[in-house]
């Protein structure tokens, strides 16, 4: 089969990016794949062209709703219409309609969650799935960043539709979660794809700042003089809208933020917003980001660190998609370690909450959807704190389907603790790492690749500011804001139309 035509006829590419083609070769004959390439290398075009060249329909498990729309999006756009991502945006009556109708689709956008539901799960194995993909997946290891628990139920799911070939696919994934993803997925024999972390177009700079005010006054330096469209990271909404309102005070008008809080309207409206260039900058939480492919952002600023190196890895990654030089900078002070510590903690309940809410599961002949409900409630639980503790009770057996067995709190209450505890210790490991990443004084590139267990071969000409970069090199030039003012019709027709795409052409 020629793959070069079939790319260059379904999707308008001449040729593959590095991994593609060797990951969908992998699975055209049938095997299973983990598959690691940088962010930004084109990683859904290594299920969607198998997808499309197979008889049968492709499952796709997606962590985001807000990735699997733009997704289903970008193919409609490429006139594949024979595809849907079943998620809240759509009503009950659109949701029911469709899960009835999922022979119809070539492609199935699902999240971890939505594939829990029964009826969803009876629907599925009626199909002939051709191959089940999971997107991000490293959020299957508990030791990687960004875990759903519900992801360590798809071992579950490849065996309910069939065994079909899989493809466990993400950007950033040590050792030990590759070896997670093929444990939790019963994947016995897979082809591994790996390639760097490195994203050599990607310069990296850390600075020190005495005061949070003192970082405040310099993230508004760095957004007046740096050379955008740019992204700001935040580990708070309060934060990102903080930040966002005192940038418009002081002149910068094309700023908006973005995290979970919003309405979705909203924040399909920012993202496309941003996307079309009718916005400059965005202050925003990790909810924004995962698989958002706007190719010339030039650079990533974090207000706040995250709490892995995975984590800056993967957004740092969305810059610098069209190749061209961009920098990330990380700014700190000694004030954010309060705040990390309190982010590694806010998935645990307190000994009170947690003996609630097991007794409050004792009492229960079963658990629908609606008893989940009213106990997270009762409890002042969040999901994704439920989530990790009814898996728990799945585990050891106190939770089957929806029918809840005797059992002894104190018991489980132990146990739970006993692996909250090892989860702790390796977030606090992680963070360690990062901190002593963030302070060296050595090279950052080769530091970054030694913790995914890589060598830097290749050093580029510009790296990083322990190498000497210099952070001027990305500044705005006269000449930049000249041509905004000669040619105001295209940012008229852009705020206008939003067709900053066929603008350009």
């Amino acid at each position: 089969m020629d793959l070069e035509r079939q790319l260059q006829q379904h999707f308008g590419y001449e040729s593959f990016r590095p991994g593609q083609k060797e990951v969908i070769q992998t699975l055209l004959t049938g095997k299973d794949v983990i598959a690691m390439l940088p962010t930004g290398t084109g990683k859904s075009i290594c299920y969607q062209l198998p997808a499309l060249l197979s008889k049968g329909t492709t499952l796709v498990v997606s962590p985001l709703l807000s990735l699997m729309e733009d997704q289903v999006q970008q193919l409609r756009s490429e006139g594949i219409k024979s595809v849907i991502a079943i998620n809240s945006f759509m009503s009950k009556g659109e949701r029911e309609t469709a899960i009835r109708e999922l022979h119809k689709y070539k492609i199935i956008y699902l999240s971890p969650e939505m594939l829990q539901v029964a009826f969803i799960q009876k629907q599925l194995e009626k199909l002939s799935i051709s191959f089940l993909v999971i997107d991000e997946a490293h959020c299957i290891s508990q030791w990687g960043p960004d875990f759903r628990p519900d992801y360590l139920k798809l071992g579950q799911i490849k065996k309910l539709v069939g065994n079909p070939p899989c493809l466990a696919i993400t950007a950033t994934a040590t050792k030990q979660v590759q070896e997670d993803i093929r444990s939790m997925m019963v994947l016995d024999d897979p082809t591994y794809v790996i390639y760097s972390v490195d994203r050599p177009e990607i310069i990296y700079r850390v600075e020190h700042c005495e005061t949070v005010q003192s970082k405040i006054e310099r993230i508004q330096q760095l957004v007046e003089s740096l050379n955008g469209p740019g992204m700001i990271y935040f580990s708070s909404r309060m934060w990102s809208e903080k930040i966002a309102s005192l940038l418009k005070r002081k002149g910068v008008q094309r700023v908006a933020y973005y995290h979970g809080g919003l309405a979705t309207e909203d924040r399909l409206l920012i993202q496309q917003q941003f996307m079309n260039g009718q916005i400059d900058v965005i202050c925003c939480t990790s909810a924004f980001g995962m698989g958002i492919n706007k190719k010339d952002i030039r650079y990533v600023l974090h207000f706040h660190y995250p709490v892995e190196l995975e984590s800056y890895v993967q957004e740092v990654g969305r810059a610098a998609r069209d190749g061209r030089s961009s920098v990330a900078i990380l700014l700190y002070c000694d004030e954010d370690r309060g705040l990390v510590n309190m982010l590694l903690e806010r998935e645990k309940l307190s000994d009170e909450q947690l003996r609630l809410l097991l007794q409050t599961v004792k009492k229960q002949r079963t658990l629908t959807l609606r008893d989940e409900q009213m106990i997270v409630n009762q409890t002042e639980c969040n999901d994704i704190s439920w989530r990790t503790i009814r898996y728990h009770l799945e585990a050891t057996g106190v939770l089957q389907k929806e029918q809840v067995n005797s059992f002894s709190v104190d018991a489980v209450f132990l146990r739970i603790r006993e692996e909250e505890q090892e989860r702790y210790q390796q977030k606090q490991k992680n963070l360690e790492l990062f901190l002593r990443w963030i302070r060296t004084n050595a090279c950052r590139r080769e530091r970054l690749l030694l913790y995914f267990s890589e060598e830097l071969k290749n050093q580029p000409m510009v790296c990083c500011d322990n190498c000497g970069a210099i952070l001027e090199d990305f500044y705005k030039t006269n000449s930049t804001k000249e041509s905004i003012i000669l040619i105001p019709w295209k940012e008229t027709l852009i705020d206008l139309f939003g067709q900053a795409d066929k603008v350009k052409k």
